[in-house]
């Protein structure tokens, strides 16, 4: 079976019309039989990672290879083989078709792949009674609980046999006493040397782990001294997407705040002269870079962590330059 190799993978999406980077430049190796457990608060970028490694979404930069096969390279039918037969998905809302029952949820996968339908619902049966299901094969999802709906959508992500599973918080809406049985049928999901990924923010997991990936971002404390920094015409203090640290006030020369629509296009929202500062809503609340900071011409900044800046200017200030700046955004929307 083949190992699952992601380098330098850097995911990029927008919201609310500029780009934004949960994960830059990710690397991980999964050997082949073994569980690999993405541990992460949510809403930080873990299903557009699954996403990419079932081929479902492409990345902004970087490689997912399984085996031989470069999945970010993929296109047309060799993209759709590969989502049929080489990545089962485990989806976090379980995605059942309601008008189907137990069965046929498990079968439609192998049905839609070309297999006949006596084989696809004999298969379908080893799976269920494999998650322990057997006596819910004709059960529709809603007359299932939310564990055994679970269990019914791991047992179609193994309908074709694939040879990686993705599975995305795969415990979300189940009690204690529905964990258990699913934790026991994730815990064996890496029969035949198969590789298991699965993300979630549910600590209870990390004892089935081969390997932990944190995927919060690691905060890098700004430097406890204001930091000087020249630029040249046109040179980029900050990107859109970027971690924030500090805050600035220019010192010299003119800063120009854009930010870059889906099509490339800029759209410039403020230029910032002497004595003004920029950046704060970062720092504050842990928030990636909203625009980028560019040179216009010469200039010289210095930048603050938000305790330095907080003693520079008053706390109060600073509350009041947040809240102008959230004002501004919100009265100014990009075109």
């Amino acid at each position: 079976m083949p190992a699952l190799v992601i380098d330098d993978l850097t995911i990029e999406y927008q919201r609310a019309g500029y780009a934004v980077r949960p994960i830059e430049g990710l690397h991980l190796r999964a050997e082949p039989g073994s569980i690999v457990l993405l541990l992460e608060p949510s809403g930080c970028g873990k299903t557009t990672l699954l996403s990419c490694l079932a081929g479902l979404l492409r990345p902004a930069s970087g490689t997912i290879h399984f085996g031989d096969t470069e999945v970010t390279g993929l296109r047309g039918q060799a993209l759709t083989e590969y989502r049929r037969r080489g990545v089962g998905v485990v989806f976090q809302a379980f995605n059942l078709v309601a008008s189907l029952n137990a069965t046929d949820n498990v079968a439609m996968p192998m049905r839609t792949a070309g297999v006949k339908g006596r084989e696809a619902k004999a298969r379908a049966g080893e799976l269920l009674h494999r998650v322990g299901l057997s006596d819910r094969a004709h059960h529709h999802p809603g007359d299932l609980s939310g564990g055994q709906q679970q269990r019914v959508a791991i047992a179609r992500a193994l309908a074709l046999d694939p040879p990686l599973v993705v599975a995305d918080e795969p415990t979300a809406h189940l009690d204690y006493v529905q964990v258990e049985s699913v934790l026991r049928i994730i815990a064996g999901l890496t029969d035949g040397e198969r590789v298991v990924v699965v993300a979630t923010h549910d600590e209870r997991l990390l004892s089935l782990a081969d390997q932990v990936v944190e995927l919060v971002p690691h905060s890098v404390a700004p430097p406890a001294a204001p930091v000087c920094v020249a630029l040249a015409d046109g040179q980029v203090l900050f990107r859109q997407g970027d971690r924030s640290d500090l805050i600035y006030e220019v010192d010299e020369g003119e800063i120009d705040l854009f930010r870059v629509d889906q099509d490339g296009t800029e759209n410039h929202l403020v230029a910032k002269l002497r004595g003004e500062h920029f950046g704060e809503m970062g720092p504050m609340f842990h928030l990636p870079r909203s625009a980028t900071a560019r040179a216009r011409g010469a200039a010289v900044v210095t930048g603050y962590s938000l305790v330095a800046f907080a003693e520079r200017v008053g706390e109060a200030k600073l509350t009041h330059l947040v809240g102008a700046e959230q004002a501004r955004a919100v009265s100014s929307p990009i075109e």
